[in-house]
């Protein structure tokens, strides 16, 4: 049996998915569809997109193959160490977990934004 695939959508996933993205529609198909897929969609990553492009946040939420990851206190307090909600929040739900003993990785149309950071990337770009 091959390792379960634990996926964060960023802000820029979020809003690509809503405009289309084929990349980011086929995670979300398989999310749904394909044991061993999750997605997540966290909390703080979810309110930017839906202020980059309004409606975004409640077209995922209604998704089945998406869990969004509320602001408890451990994600609270990372991201009050940070200056960007939504990127922290990403960042703190690709963290290993009890869960998610490998961590998770982060989809994003912006892996620039990710240089530099010990975490692994799936490009969504076209």
């Amino acid at each position: 049996m091959t390792e379960p695939l634990h996926i964060v959508l960023d802000d820029t996933a979020m809003g690509a998915a809503g405009k289309g993205n084929v990349l980011a529609s086929r995670l979300i198909h398989r999310a749904h569809a394909e044991a061993g897929w999750f997605l997540y969609a966290p909390a703080c990553a979810l309110v930017s997109a839906d202020r980059v492009r309004p409606g975004t946040a409640e077209q995922l939420a209604a998704l089945p193959g998406v869990t969004v990851l509320d602001l408890d206190l451990p994600a609270a307090l990372a991201v009050a160490r940070d200056t960007s909600w939504a990127p922290a929040h990403a960042r703190y739900a690709a963290e290993p977990t009890a869960e998610r003993p490998s961590g998770a990785v982060i989809a994003t149309t912006a892996p620039e934004a990710w240089k530099g950071q010990p975490l692994r990337i799936i490009d969504l770009s076209p």
